[in-house]
């Protein structure tokens, strides 16, 4: 592991020692760790999309019909965007500003879930 009084994060001349973003407090890094890498987030979202995507295929009877087929892509290019956007902020190619963009993104997704499991299983009918 790397000394962190080595790095030089691209200044010329002396060592620097602040992280490249400046993100230094303990509260955030803490946030970060307990709920992005603890596996408790990604993991729930990861299986409620899954959920429904295959509820599209599955409900309310096979063959699927087409606007259900229209919502599981739909789904599927959301989050494609959004795990790109997480995998190059982890990497430290976006600033901090970003991650307010992925909340954003990662909440529109659930909500289009949500509304497409609604349809999907017919709650609206009486």
């Amino acid at each position: 592991m790397d000394d962190f009084t080595t790095r030089t994060y691209g200044t010329s001349g002396g060592l620097d020692n602040r992280p490249l973003f400046g993100e230094t407090s303990a509260r955030v890094l803490n946030y970060n760790f307990y709920v992005f890498h603890s596996g408790g987030v990604y993991f729930k979202l990861f299986i409620f999309f899954q959920v429904t995507i295959i509820s599209s295929f599955v409900f309310p009877s096979p063959p699927p019909r087409p606007l259900n087929i229209f919502f599981a892509v739909c789904i599927l290019l959301t989050c494609g965007s959004t795990i790109v956007l997480i995998f190059w902020y982890r990497q430290g190619d976006l600033e901090p500003k970003f991650r307010k963009l992925i909340y954003y993104m990662l909440a529109s997704t659930v909500l289009l879930c949500l509304c497409a499991n609604l349809y999907f299983h017919d709650v609206n009918k009486t």
